[in-house]
């Protein structure tokens, strides 16, 4: 019986995202198309797919693991083990076995599930708040701290700093994450059987960046230049004079994710 988890180079108790990293570097040495399509590679390579095949979905690799304990038991006890014995507490002791293995699988995934579903959330919340803060800013053009002379100038400052340092960290942490290099293997050529991770290139998902904030605030500065917003209108050119409000989007950003930690946090506890 073949050994998936020898094949992939990990330990039964691995998680899904170390098997996924396991098969994503294999794959990198093994795929036919870095090997000059040897057909040793080619069949090595279809091995370890399959094995990723099978480890990655959580009711396959429990069924898996259970032949896996059958295999090792069976084998090392010359048909005096408990899990060969046809006696009924030794059944009932193989089930709590075989469903305990796969409860514990199920919870590993589920929680692998929520990291991830958190990960992606610290990069939608902090994009979606800084186009919509940019919009904003630029419709109403808030001149808040200015008026309170140099401690508003430099509460503005501190704000902004920390704000535009968590940013630029978010948008990193995203890059890194979700947008491969140029000069990275794309993952579609690892595609057998798994799930490619990042689909952007760096260039791509810079630019959609870029591009929704520049949009965002060309947008707000034609709705707050042209509709009718009475005393909250601004002179066409305001933005340019006094540029204050530029300095709120990574502000806003900094505060919505703290918002956000504080109630996953919150709610991390309740379901605890």
């Amino acid at each position: 019986m073949v050994n998936y988890y020898e094949t992939l180079k990990v330990t039964q108790k691995a998680s899904k995202t170390e098997i996924k990293s396991a098969y994503r570097r294999l794959a990198r040495e093994l795929h036919p198309d870095k090997n000059n399509g040897s057909e040793e590679t080619a069949r090595a390579f279809a091995v370890i797919a399959e094995a990723y095949e099978v480890l990655s979905n959580a009711r396959e690799r429990a069924a898996y693991d259970k032949r896996i304990l059958q295999a090792q038991y069976n084998g090392s006890s010359n048909g005096d083990s408990v899990f060969a014995s046809s006696n009924r507490h030794a059944k009932r002791w193989r089930q709590m076995v075989y469903e305990h293995r796969y409860n514990e699988i199920i919870d590993r995934m589920i929680a692998e599930e929520r990291r991830e579903s958190m990960a992606l959330q610290r990069i939608i919340f902090p994009t979606v708040a800084l186009f919509i803060s940019t919009l904003l800013v630029a419709v109403f053009k808030p001149q808040i701290f200015v008026k309170l002379g140099i401690p508003g100038v430099i509460i503005l400052g501190t704000l902004f700093v920390v704000g535009l340092i968590h940013l630029i960290g978010r948008i990193r942490e995203a890059l890194e994450r979700y947008a491969y290099r140029s000069d990275e293997i794309h993952d579609s050529i690892m595609e057998a059987g798994g799930v490619t991770e990042k689909h952007y290139s760096r260039f791509l998902a810079g630019t959609f960046l870029v591009c929704g904030v520049i949009l965002s605030l060309v947008l707000g500065l034609l709705i707050g230049n042209y509709a009718d917003f009475g005393s909250i209108q601004q002179p066409p050119l305001f933005w340019f004079s006094n540029p204050e409000f530029l300095l709120y989007p990574p502000i806003f950003v900094l505060l919505v994710d703290l918002i956000h930690s504080i109630v996953s946090r919150a709610e991390q506890s309740t379901s605890a």
